[in-house]
This record gives structure tokens, sequence and C-alpha cells, in this order.
């Protein structure tokens, strides 16, 4: 018996209201964040990850009081990330009661961060995200929120990232992000295919069909998405529905 397939919503916060974009750029509100964590709990999502966008100083403060009332409204696991630098940060987050943190930038600015969370609180608490677009000379690593190229690939970094403990690996294509044209596969499956750990697929749901592609083509363990889900584009329920008549092992 296979894992399950896991569904995951992504909630962008800024300044306390969920937000979404395409290719990064163009945000436009989705709704209360602590409101529609509660609704995709209720209609069956597996996690959720929550994304503090613009984690100022001003905005850390808003966001750590919003993971607490999260934690308080739903029960399933919610990773949360956008500004972990520090393992200060991480008890902060944990402490509020997020399951997880995602960490991107402060991974790839000094990777001994994801030895020192893994160490700390164990490699489930660690999901390493990676940004990366399929430019001319491959597969290249971004950060600060896609967009200052470093001279990592995706495939050395995710290797890096599983090696040095991290629990998993959400991998956003920045091509594919909020264009609803698909996930990219083949850089999922040949994540998957080399990784030990569990790859999160990002950016491109656009359909049902997306998911399941996602899972039979990209090989990959959960597959997330934010603007189906917050405007209501495709209902959860029916998804898992769909993608276990199709052959897929979802929690229903």
């Amino acid at each position: 018996m296979s894992l399950a397939k896991r569904i995951i919503p992504c909630l962008d916060v800024k300044n306390g209201e969920t937000v979404k974009g395409t290719n990064f750029v163009n945000l436009r509100s989705a709704g209360d964040p602590v409101e529609l964590g509660r609704a995709y709990s209720d209609a069956g999502a597996d996690e959720l990850v929550y994304l503090d966008i613009t984690a100022s100083h001003e905005g850390r403060k808003t966001f750590t009081d919003m993971v607490t009332r999260v934690a308080y409204e739903i029960n399933i696991p919610f990773t949360v990330g956008g500004g972990i630098n520090a393992i200060e940060d991480v008890d902060r987050m944990l402490a509020a009661g997020a399951d997880k943190v995602s960490v991107n930038s402060a991974a790839l600015d000094r990777p001994d961060f994801i030895d020192e969370i893994a160490g700390k609180y164990g490699s489930q608490v660690c999901v390493c995200a990676i940004d990366a677009r399929n430019d001319a000379d491959g597969w290249h690593c971004y950060i600060h929120g896609g967009r200052i190229r470093v001279e990592r690939t995706l495939l050395d970094w995710a290797k890096e990232v599983a090696d040095r403990g991290a629990g998993e690996i959400l991998f956003t294509s920045m091509d594919h992000d909020g264009v609803k044209q698909g996930f990219a596969n083949e850089a999922l499956a040949m994540l998957a295919d080399t990784l030990p750990i569990p790859v999160i697929a990002s950016g491109g749901a656009g359909k049902r069909e997306h998911f399941r592609d996602a899972f039979t083509m990209g090989h990959a363990d959960a597959a997330l998405a934010a603007s189906v889900f917050h405007f209501g584009e495709i209902p959860i329920p029916e998804l898992k529905q769909w993608l276990y008549n199709e052959g897929i092992t979802v929690r229903l």
C-alpha cells in the first residue's frame, strides 16, 4: 500500500491577509488566513502552508499572532515560512503552534541552518523550500522571493538539503507559478527519483488533471496550490474524490 498523496493549500500572508499573485507578482486579496485555514481543514486538506511574504519586523508580530490563532482553529498539521533566519525564529513559530517551518533564502545563505533545525527539533520540523527557474543553462535556485539568482543548481542544492537533514522539499517552479498550466513534472520526477525525502510540488495547478500528473508523472509526494483553492475553482473534497477514482491513494 503506497503512502497517501497529500493535498496542501498554501496561504501567502501579507499584512494579515491572504494574497495571491502570478509569477510572484501582481498580488490580490484572497481573504482572512485564519478563516480560510479553518475552511480548508474542514474540507479535508491534509496540511496547510502559511508564508509570511513581507517578513519585516512589524509583519512578524502580526504573523506570529496569526499562527497562534490558526493553531487554535485547525486540527491538521501546518507549516510556516517567510523570514525564518535564525533558530530563535523557529522557536517562536513552534511555540506559537506551528508543526513545521519552511526555510529558503536563509538556508542558501547559510546551509548550516538546516543542520541546526534538524539537530534541535528533528528532520520532520524542517521543510526546505526551493524556488527555481529553468534558465538557458538549466534549473537554478533563486532567493528573496524569486528576485536573485544564486549559482546553485536545483538538483545539487536539493541533494545537499536532504544530506543536511531537511525532512522534505517544497519545490516551486517559478516559470509555472500562478500560470495554471500544470506542474514542472520532469523536474519533479528528477527530484523525487533522486532524493530520499518527500517532495512537495508547487507552482502550476490549474485543473484536477494537473494534480494527478504531479503524482503520476512527477512522482511527487504532495501537491500544493493556492489560487485554485482560494477562489473556489477546485473544491478539495471533489478533487480528492476525483483523484481516488483515478487510482491515486488519498485520504478521503
